[in-house]
């Protein structure tokens, strides 16, 4: 479109002047107005977009537009003076999680954006824990200072207290709520003011200059109390890092212990970039992208205090040396031009045309075209450098959180290097991903709905569909029920299973029909039991026939254990041909998939193969059908056990709606384990059956008026008792 202004710049700048930053911040904080107004001052938009117009350029999907929150990260890249700036929105809602960690396993820094009259809330409080585990650097931006109840000391309070960090304050507001007109920059000691120009206040227009430098008489007397207070800010901030910061201590002490108001800026804030890089302190700035004050020197701060990507260290890129290393950490379908997988390069360099090893899937891709992104727009260049983003087109194994390298040989070499640090043991290719790049965690799927297209027509499209979306999604699952050959979608939470819906049905036009929202149990068995099979089949001329014999007993093992153990009987003298062996096994896990009760999947269960009668002409479909058959009448006899997912449940709530919660939790089957005080908020933490959890955020929202926030992580399958599991069946036969 013509209000996108193209790339001009070098197409691969030095690496000290990149930055991959993020946005985190809770669902209404401001975040996507603050990035579109980022990408306004540096010039690559014309216009202003706005969320609630729904015309933003990085909420590029349309449900995000209609609903107003960031469900994809969109990456985009702009230039902001002499830095190239790769910046990875981030979506805010709980149910993408699994969105959210996929983006910090590629950025070196972010940008935490609170509303000003709100502190901080549930979500930031999850994703900065999250940014905690990468230690990620961070600065923090006050957005909606112009809100009616916006408080800035309130904010930087609720930093302080809630996410257990130092804030620095480098600016402070001149005025708050509707007198919000500017700030004032605390390490330069300079007021910057925004001028509406003409009818048009976009926000281009301000005024920079020093405090004691003004004609205007009824502004004179705030800047002298501005002043003051901003002297003691000063001296505040410089005592926190002559606190953190030895090298500034004795500048400090040294040279300025008299007048602290004389420390050059440029010595403060090499400071104060040293205390962010190492994590010790948070530094603080304010405005409101909304009314466009504020954005420029957030723009300013992020090239002066988050690092490059040379300031990270990663522990694999020694096993590379200058070889190519990259992570595929999003992949996108383009109707056009097939899957776009976004990359970020660690190191070596990736040119279009060139072969690629991915390791996750044991294959070599060709790459087509390397494509700079700019939301949905996207520039073609022609190499991609260290410590870069960029988008390939031709890569069509390549999933989410795949490690990509040169070549086959370039693996083998670096899990060499890899193998001899670790232990000085030999491993295999596959089994040293997990020390070259680490891809993304992504956690079982908990809830699970069938979808069915409007008519079987529609079947082969609505695969396709699926695919594409579980290659750009790796926490959903898809399945086909073989009972009923439906197919079955899994997902992370209400709200995703809402959105791959409306996906289907826009980006692929297909209108589906979901079937009741369902939790994923599991099954296992009570006691041991045996059980034969044959089949006697002519198929063509060949004579198929197999009889097996086998026993299935429950786990002992402590630990959860989803595959089956599979041990052969003593008789088993001779070691059988591998492709037999597979054959077996694959019958023995594949009826495992789908329990005998409720087709559930089966677990913690050995299998024992006492004995197997093979027809020579027999194929290896018809050994696995035959041992298939055989597990599930074992498994019938030995008496099912119905378990459910248990999950560690954690509020966060305050004094004054403790009671309600608890009194909630009660009626959940919820056992509470300990509650613990953090600052002025109590901690629940429980064990509650998921089946008592649907629905659960809107309750506790309101039972405590939106002020409590609550994660929930799967802890294991407990039995259901007896009545519980008679209660499931019936209801299941309800919905089949």
């Amino acid at each position: 479109p013509g209000d996108v202004k193209p790339l001009h710049s070098v197409i691969n700048p030095h690496i000290s002047r990149i930055r991959n930053i993020g946005i985190m911040a809770h669902i209404d904080a401001g975040k996507t107005t603050t990035t579109e107004r980022m990408l306004y001052y540096s010039g690559y938009i014309r216009t202003l977009g706005d969320v609630d117009d729904g015309d933003t350029v990085t909420d590029f999907m349309v449900q995000e537009r209609e609903r107003g929150i960031t469900i994809q990260s969109a990456a985009v890249t702009f230039d902001w003076k002499d830095y190239r700036i790769n910046l990875i929105d981030t979506p805010g809602h709980v149910d993408f999680t699994v969105e959210v960690e996929r983006c910090l396993r590629v950025l070196d820094g972010a940008v935490a954006v609170f509303d000003a009259s709100a502190g901080v809330e549930a979500q930031t409080l999850t994703v900065w824990r999250q940014a905690d585990k990468h230690q990620i650097p961070r600065i923090c931006f006050l957005n909606k200072m112009d809100k009616n109840r916006a408080s800035f000391t309130y904010a930087v309070e609720s930093i302080r207290q809630k996410l257990k960090t130092k804030p620095l304050l480098l600016q402070l507001p001149i005025g708050e709520a509707k007198t919000f007109s500017g700030l004032v920059d605390v390490v330069t000691k300079e007021q910057i003011i925004w001028k509406p120009s003409s009818d048009l206040d976009d926000g281009k227009n301000f005024e920079q200059k020093l405090l004691l430098e003004t004609d205007d008489p009824n502004l004179f007397q705030e800047v002298q109390d501005a002043r003051n207070t901003l002297i003691e800010q000063v001296k505040t901030v410089l005592l926190k890092v002559a606190d953190l910061d030895d090298e500034f201590a004795e500048l400090v002490l040294e040279e300025y212990s008299e007048r602290f108001d004389l420390i050059p800026a440029d010595k403060l804030r090499s400071a104060i970039r040293r205390v962010t890089l190492g994590q010790k302190a948070v530094p603080v700035l304010c405005g409101s992208a909304l009314k466009n004050k504020g954005v420029q020197p957030l723009l300013d701060a992020v090239t002066m205090y988050l690092p490059a990507p040379n300031e990270r260290s990663y522990e694999f890129l020694q096993w590379y040396k200058d070889d190519l290393c990259a992570l595929a950490f999003k992949v996108l379908h383009d109707k056009c031009r097939g899957p776009l997988v976004f990359v970020r390069v660690y190191s070596g360099s990736l040119k279009p045309q060139s072969a690629v090893y991915n390791i996750n899937k044991s294959c070599t891709e060709r790459m087509s075209r390397l494509l700079l992104p700019f939301a949905d727009q996207h520039i073609e260049i022609p190499s991609l450098m260290p410590g870069n983003i960029a988008l390939t087109v031709g890569l069509k194994q390549s999933a989410t959180g795949d490690t990509i390298v040169s070549s086959k040989a370039s693996a083998v070499a670096a899990a060499r290097r890899a193998g001899r640090d670790a232990a000085g043991e030999k491993r295999s290719t596959s089994g040293v991903e997990s020390l070259l790049l680490a891809g993304v965690e992504v956690p079982d799927p908990v809830f699970f709905c069938t979808i069915e297209p409007p008519s079987m027509a529609k079947q082969q499209d609505l695969d396709n569909a699926l695919s594409c979306l579980q290659r750009e999604d790796p926490s959903l699952k898809v399945k086909l029920d073989s009972d009923t050959g439906q197919t079955v979608l899994c997902g992370m939470g209400e709200l995703h299973i809402e959105i791959i819906h409306d996906r289907i049905k826009r980006e692929y036009g297909i209108e589906t029909y979901l079937g009741p929202l369902q939790i994923a149990y599991r099954e296992t068995i009570l006691n041991a039991a045996q059980a034969t099979d044959v089949l006697d089949k002519t198929v063509g001329d060949k004579q198929q026939f197999v009889t097996a014999e086998l026993e299935v007993r429950p786990s002992l093992r402590e630990k959860t254990v989803t595959k089956p153990l599979i041990k052969y009987a003593a008789s088993f003298t001779e070691v059988l041909p591998k492709e037999l062996q597979e054959a077996i096994e694959n019958g023995i896990t594949n009826a495992c998939i789908q329990g005998p009760f409720l087709g559930f999947p089966v677990q913690d269960i050995d299998v024992t193969v006492q004995s197997l009668t093979v027809h020579p002409d027999t194929s290896h479909t018809m050994v696995s059908a035959c041992v298939s058959r055989c597990v599930q009448k074992a498994l019938k006899k030995a008496g099912i056990q119905i378990l459910e997912p248990l999950m560690n449940l954690e509020i966060t709530v305050s004094e004054d709606h403790l009671s309600a919660a608890l009194a909630d939790l009660a009626q959940r089957r919820g056992s509470i384990k300990e509650i613990q005080s953090r600052q002025d908020n109590r901690v629940v933490v429980a064990a509650v059956p998921l089946a008592e959890m649907m629905g659960y955020s809107t309750v506790l929202r309101s039972l405590t008026s939106g002020t409590a926030t609550f994660t929930l992580e799967l802890a294991s399958y407990q039995a259901l008792n007896s009545q519980e599991q008679n209660a499931l069946l019936q209801r299941r036969m309800g919905l089949v």
